[in-house]
């Protein structure tokens, strides 16, 4: 397919409009400029006007990040950091936004999920729906410590 040809400045708009829409993560920004031929000095430069003007934030990113997953989709602390790490997020950074999920609210969501997927297994033992429910909980991202303790609190 023939890339169609911007011009510098259409296509720096176009890469704000990208960042505008929703927070976006360097990684992120570097895969959409690939769709663009540009070269390495107009893409550092076009990354430092994003950075400069506050359109480009690593942190705000990974804050919103973090509290969509969780929020919304209701990911665990583990799955999250994995798909961070994946868009080349820094682990000290991740840590330092993990207090976006409020502690209590982790806990209850644990409880909500596994309370809703323990009452759907039907016609099995006591031990294999606690073993089915927490390998779910751990495939949503939850880490197996947290789980036991709400595992012991039922």
């Amino acid at each position: 397919m023939e890339k169609k040809s911007f011009t510098f400045d259409e296509i720096k708009l176009k890469l704000v409009n990208y960042c505008v829409y929703q927070d976006r993560c360097h990684a992120e920004v570097e895969q959409k400029m690939k769709e663009f031929l540009l070269i390495d000095e107009a893409k550092d430069e076009i990354i430092l006007y994003l950075l400069k003007e506050n359109y480009l934030n690593e942190e705000r990113f990974t804050r919103s990040y973090i509290r969509g997953k969780f929020y919304i989709k209701h990911w665990g602390r583990n799955k999250i950091r994995m798909h961070l790490k994946q868009k080349q997020i820094s682990e000290k950074l991740i840590n330092s936004c993990f207090d976006e999920i409020d502690e209590d609210d982790y806990e209850k969501m644990i409880r909500k999920i596994f309370e809703d997927y323990y009452s759907r297994q039907k016609g099995m033992q006591e031990y294999q729906k606690k073993s089915k429910t927490i390998k779910y909980l751990m495939s949503r991202g939850f880490e197996y410590e947290k789980i036991n303790d709400t595992f012991d609190e039922t």
